[in-house]
């Protein structure tokens, strides 16, 4: 009982924070495209809670917790009003903002992760879940401004991501104690997003003689 009640928990700190975080990134999306208060917090929700609705519809945990749970849309709201009258300070900031959401990746991908194993899937299938409860916020929100989502580009996010669910999974499944793997675990997923910021680090991409010009005209 004590047991459940930890993972209750800690799942519910690392979906608030990773809400926070997240609705930051598409505020500041929406402002930056001259999006108006509405849009702004449509985009801020997106980016939220879109990865957790996924989550929660796949595995049967319906109402999702972001629309059932009025604390996750107040602090979605929140984020995105305070992006919205306080932008400028904020837009100084665009490495901090970097490490925000590489916050938000690792929180999401790991507490995705730990939710899909009380759920009973398998590790595989736990661990993939995680990685799409870290990306799929910023994919509808990137979508949602006609952007090729950051995770289809080459940008080391996605593996970022899958790290951070496979560990929390790798960790269950040893029977470690549940939060320092999850801590560690998000620090692992946190340590290569931000050191693939930091380096340049990118995945490989197809070699074509096709002019990248061509693709923008399109």
């Amino acid at each position: 009982m004590l047991e459940q009640q930890a993972v209750h928990e800690l799942l519910f700190f690392m979906d608030l924070v990773g809400t926070f975080v997240f609705a930051i990134s598409g505020a500041m999306l929406g402002v930056h495209r001259r999006l108006d208060v509405f849009g702004v917090l449509v985009l801020s929700f997106a980016a939220s809670s879109a990865g957790g609705i996924m989550r929660d519809v796949l595995i049967g945990a319906v109402p999702p917790t972001a629309i059932s749970d009025w604390r996750y849309l107040a602090t979605s709201v929140a984020a995105g009003l305070a992006i919205f009258f306080w932008y400028s300070p904020w837009a100084r900031l665009h490495t901090a903002i970097q490490l925000f959401d590489a916050a938000g990746l690792a929180l999401f991908s790991v507490a995705g992760a730990e939710k899909a194993l009380t759920y009973g899937l398998d590790p595989l299938m736990a661990a993939l879940l995680g990685m799409v409860t870290g990306i799929g916020g910023g994919m509808a929100r990137d979508i949602l401004v006609t952007r090729t989502p950051t995770v289809l580009q080459a940008d080391i996010y996605a593996v970022a991501a899958l790290l951070g669910a496979g560990l929390a999974v790798t960790g269950s499944w040893l029977r470690l104690p549940l939060v320092p793997t999850a801590i560690l675990s998000a620090l692992a997923c946190f340590a290569l997003r931000v050191a693939a910021i930091h380096f340049g680090w990118r995945l490989p991409v197809a070699l074509t003689s096709r002019d990248p010009r061509d693709d923008a005209a399109t």
